[in-house]
């Protein structure tokens, strides 16, 4: 799991082959894309984005990917986003290829929460399990991009 904003993400770059086209995206980034899904590398690599109103840990599922990895880029707004070891958690919902998902059960010990303000973004791989739009002070208009990664 990495977290750093978008200021600095030339120092990530040389981590995948997809990170320069993806960064590249989020800087040029206008606020007022549709939601939806965006080819911006073929297949490989997606941009997912995305308006909506952060919630109570309780109302948001833990997850991981197997196929793709995230880059969660917050656009505007602010989040909690939960992190946790994948292999500390116990399975809610099998993996899924399909939807390159898995669902976990809450942590049943303290877990790492990942601030996530405008500008700032969060890598995830297989091993990060996550719990994006989690609330900070009360429920929040976001805006997010998230970068599906092929890994």
């Amino acid at each position: 799991m990495i977290l750093d904003t978008l200021a600095n993400a030339t120092s990530y770059e040389g981590l995948h082959p997809s990170f320069s086209r993806a960064f590249a995206w989020l800087s040029t980034f206008d606020p007022a894309t549709p939601d939806g899904r965006y080819e911006i590398g073929g297949p490989s690599l997606l941009a997912i984005v995305q308006h909506y109103v952060t919630a109570p840990a309780a109302e948001k599922k833990w997850e991981t990917h197997l196929i793709h990895g995230d880059i969660q880029y917050v656009v505007s707004g602010k989040e909690f986003i939960g992190y946790a070891r994948r292999e500390s958690l116990a399975v809610k919902t099998p993996y899924n290829p399909e939807k390159d998902a898995e669902f976990y059960e809450p942590p049943a010990a303290p877990c790492s929460k990942l601030l996530l303000e405008s500008g700032s973004f969060a890598i995830f791989l297989p091993q990060d399990s996550h719990q994006p739009g989690v609330m900070v002070e009360g429920p929040e208009n976001l805006c997010k991009v998230v970068i599906k990664f092929r890994l």
